[in-house]
């Protein structure tokens, strides 16, 4: 399974800024749900298909947060750019 990924630290005031190249799968995930992803079970996140960029996330709690973005089986790569806004 080919995706990208990245940690942070989130509180429910950060966001997270994806840009994309194309349209791409975009989830944000905590430890037990990437666990899963990464065996291919079945997972719960926030996200989902993004057609058009960017893309903004907030975690609904304080945590270790993981962003993946992939394809969805789909051939291809995905170009991102990613940033934690800190919120008001």
């Amino acid at each position: 399974m080919n995706y990208l990924h990245y940690d942070f630290q989130l509180t429910p005031k950060d966001v997270v800024k994806v840009t994309l190249d194309k349209q791409a799968n975009v989830r944000l995930l905590d430890e037990p749900n990437f666990s899963r992803y990464k065996r291919g079970e079945r997972h719960e996140y926030y996200g989902g298909r993004a057609a058009k960029s960017p893309v903004h996330l907030s975690a609904p709690h304080s945590g270790h947060w993981h962003l993946v973005i992939d394809l969805g089986g789909y051939s291809g790569a995905v170009r991102a750019a990613v940033e934690k806004v800190r919120g008001q």
